[in-house]
């Protein structure tokens, strides 16, 4: 409801941000405490409700402090203490997972079982943004695919974009889904965030193994390319031209794709349009999906509760 609601009246020039930072880590802080007694009292349930709560509290308050501040540290500090006290605690566990890969390339990643007896429930790689850890990324989506029926494989986007071969990573992480109990090696997607995004659809594209992608549609691609063409031939590019370009592109992905645009996105809206109108004229299965963004005089904020919620109820869908 406070993301829903965010306007200029909400805030008010730094002060007021600062405020709504402080108040949404109070609440973070307080539902962590909360946690605790339920934990000391055998609710487990209670406790997970209040550790989810805080998480996205938490979530709130670092998306409202300026990237510069060091209280954006604090929270992302916060995030990974809640982390561990809900992998150690809870019957729900979360587990850190070495990934290797043949070419004795290795890294560590977290790993959240679908938290039932069913053996073969979808999982999905999420790959955070150059921004974000691995960490931070899965204390957002924490209190989306709870009770989802889904497992998730949470990598960094360092840990990928560090190496030359990150399509080879990302296969290293599919065959490990692919071979664990639980795991179900046709009922995996694959979910990349800001420019994470291209890094996901070169590998959907590549690996057909994956069933469904979050991804930009290769737009990022088709940008430098056209960026490219327009500084060798000094001129603009034909707009049929880039469309079946954008066509050549998307139609490399082997699966069903959901292409974010605006907010977290790497590629702006217009563009995103364009390709669903092509994508819809050539029959292939792509959807959009735009965030719903709150314009303050603190900048734009993203309600990232409902977005996330459209994202796995996507993924849920294709994957079962």
């Amino acid at each position: 409801m406070f993301l829903d609601n965010l306007s200029a009246d909400v805030i008010c020039g730094a002060m007021g941000r600062q405020n709504w930072v402080a108040r949404w880590t109070e609440i973070g802080d307080a539902q962590c405490l909360l946690a605790d007694l339920n934990i000391k009292k055998g609710a487990f349930d209670e406790a997970t409700e209040a550790w989810l709560c805080a998480l996205t509290a938490f979530e709130v308050a670092r998306r409202m402090v300026d990237e510069e501040d060091p209280k954006r540290g604090d929270i992302s500090a916060k995030v990974e203490t809640n982390i561990q006290k809900f992998r150690l605690s809870l019957r729900h566990k979360i587990e850190r997972v070495k990934i290797s890969c043949s070419d004795q390339a290795e890294f560590l990643a977290y790993y959240l079982p679908a938290g039932n007896s069913e053996l073969c429930a979808p999982a999905v790689i999420c790959i955070s943004s150059e921004e974000e850890t691995g960490a931070t990324l899965l204390g957002r989506l924490l209190p989306a695919v709870i009770g989802r029926g889904m497992s998730l494989l949470i990598i960094s986007h360092d840990d990928i974009s560090s190496s030359s071969g990150s399509q080879v990573l990302l296969s290293c992480c599919l065959d490990y889904l692919s071979l664990r109990r639980d795991g179900n090696a046709g009922r995996i997607g694959v979910y990349g965030e800001g420019l994470s995004a291209a890094l996901a659809t070169d590998f959907a594209a590549s690996d057909s193994r994956v069933g469904a992608v979050v991804c930009d549609g290769g737009l990022w691609s088709l940008t430098r390319l056209l960026a490219s063409v327009g500084w060798m031939t000094r001129g603009a590019v034909d707009e049929d031209v880039v469309s079946e370009l954008r066509l050549r592109l998307v139609r490399q992905l082997r699966c069903p794709a959901l292409v974010v645009a605006g907010g977290r996105g790497i590629v702006s809206v217009s563009e995103a349009i364009k390709l669903q109108a092509d994508c819809l004229m050539a029959s292939i299965d792509m959807e959009l999906a735009i965030p719903q963004m709150a314009r303050t005089p603190a900048g734009e904020i993203e309600n990232f509760v409902s977005f996330d919620d459209r994202i796995f109820g996507w993924l849920k869908h294709k994957l079962t």
